[in-house]
C-alpha cells in the first residue's frame, strides 16, 4: 500500500514499492462440524489487481464454496477487512457468500451508515448494498452469538474495533484485526498514525498478548505476510514473548 493509500498485489516475496507497505490479507477460516466462519473476508474488488478469486481457490481446498460459510465476523469495518463481502457483475452489486450471517458492532455499522462518504462513491454504494442485502447481526459490546465465539469491542484502530475469540474447548483462537495485525507487533510499544485511538490500541495490544499467552490462544495476525499463525509459549521481562509460528498444516 503506497502513499495514495491503494493496495497493489504483489507476489508474497516480492519487496514492495519505494515508500509503500507491504502487508497481507489474511481471511481466517474455521470450520466446525454445525458452521464455517470467516474472520474477515479481505479486500475483494477494491484493490488494484484484486478479486475474490484467491479466497474462493483458498476454500476450494478444503472442498468448501462461497455458498458453504454460514458466518462472518467483521473486526472493524475498513474496506480490506470486509470489501470481499460484495461484488459487482454487469454493473450490478452480488452478494458473495449469499447463506452467510454478517456479524458487526451494532455501533460501529451504525456509526459508516451515518458517514456523509464512506471511502468514496463506489464504496458508498457496496456499504448501502451490504446494509440492504446481506443477512445482518450485531454485536453488542460484548457478545456471546455461539457457544464457542466471544466478541468484545475494544477500540483502538477504530472506534468500535472488535476482538474475536474462538474456544470449542479443542481449538482456541484470537483474532483483533489492526489492533494486533502481525508477529512484529507483539514485543513492540508504539503508537500508529492509522489508529483512530492509538494510545487505546497500545493498551489493547498489551492486554491481548497477555491474554493469548496465558490462555495459549494462537493469534490469528490478519496483516502478516508469512505466518499469519502463532503461539507465545514463553515471557521474559527482557526479551517479551517468545513466538512460535505455525505452519497452515500444524493449525488446522
Amino acid at each position: 500500500m503506497g502513499l495514495d493509500k491503494k493496495f497493489n498485489r504483489i507476489n508474497r516475496d516480492d519487496p514492495p514499492a519505494k515508500g509503500a507497505l507491504k502487508i497481507s490479507l489474511n481471511p481466517f477460516l474455521i470450520v466446525t462440524h454445525e458452521r464455517k466462519y470467516l474472520f474477515d473476508v479481505g479486500i475483494g474488488d477494491f484493490g488494484e489487481d484484486t478479486n475474490a478469486e484467491n479466497l474462493v481457490k483458498s476454500l476450494n481446498k478444503f472442498d468448501l464454496g462461497l455458498e458453504d460459510i454460514t458466518d462472518i465476523f467483521a473486526s472493524h469495518l475498513h474496506y480490506d477487512h470486509i470489501g470481499g463481502l460484495a461484488g459487482q457483475a454487469h454493473d450490478e452489486w452480488q452478494l458473495f457468500f449469499p447463506n452467510a450471517k454478517l456479524w458487526v458492532s451494532h455501533k460501529g455499522w451504525d456509526k459508516v451508515l451515518g458517514l456523509d462518504e464512506y471511502y468514496d462513491e463506489e464504496k458508498l454504494s457496496f456499504i448501502h448494498f451490504i446494509n440492504d442485502n446481506a443477512d445482518l447481526q450485531f454485536l453488542k459490546d460484548k457478545d456471546q452469538p455461539y457457544p464457542e465465539i466471544y466478541t468484545e469491542t475494544i477500540g483502538g484502530h477504530t472506534e468500535y474495533s472488535q476482538v474475536l475469540l474462538f474456544d470449542d474447548g479443542n481449538q482456541k483462537y484470537l483474532m483483533a484485526g489492526d489492533v494486533l495485525a502481525t508477529r512484529g507487533e507483539v514485543n513492540r510499544k508504539f503508537a500508529a498514525k492509522y489508529d483512530f485511538d492509538a494510545d487505546q490500541s497500545m493498551q489493547n495490544r498489551k492486554e491481548l498478548t497477555k491474554k493469548a499467552f496465558q490462555e495459549n490462544f494462537t493469534v490469528m495476525g490478519y496483516h502478516d505476510s508469512h505466518y499469519p499463525l502463532f503461539t507465545l509459549t514463553d515471557y521474559e521481562e527482557q526479551q517479551g514473548y517468545t513466538i512460535n509460528k505455525l505452519e497452515a498444516d500444524e493449525s488446522a
